[in-house]
C-alpha cells in the first residue's frame, strides 16, 4: 500500500489529540478521535467509531474500515484536528 498521509501529520494529530484531548483509561478523546500506544509506545493508534488507524515501524499504517465514505470522514477528522488545536 502506497502511503497516501504524511507521517508528520499523523504524528501531529496523535500529539495534538494527545494535548487536548480528555485521558481516560490510558487513551485519550479528543473530537470523537480516541488515540493511544500499545505497551510500548511503538505503535500508535487513532481511531474513531468506524475507522482504526494503526501507524508503527518504518512510518507504516494500516486503515481498517468498511466503506471508503467512512475514512474519507476520518481523514476529515483528522485535518480538522490538525488546523484546529
Amino acid at each position: 500500500m502506497k502511503n497516501e498521509i504524511e507521517s508528520r501529520f499523523l504524528l501531529s494529530v496523535f500529539d495534538k489529540i494527545r494535548n487536548h484531548g480528555v485521558l481516560s483509561d490510558r487513551e485519550y478523546l479528543l473530537d470523537g478521535i480516541t488515540a493511544y500506544t500499545d505497551h510500548d509506545g511503538y505503535t500508535l493508534f487513532i481511531e474513531d467509531a468506524l475507522v482504526k488507524l494503526r501507524f508503527g515501524f518504518h512510518n507504516q499504517y494500516h486503515f481498517d474500515y468498511a466503506k471508503p465514505e467512512h475514512k474519507e470522514s476520518f481523514e476529515k477528522k483528522l485535518k480538522a484536528i490538525h488546523d484546529n488545536y
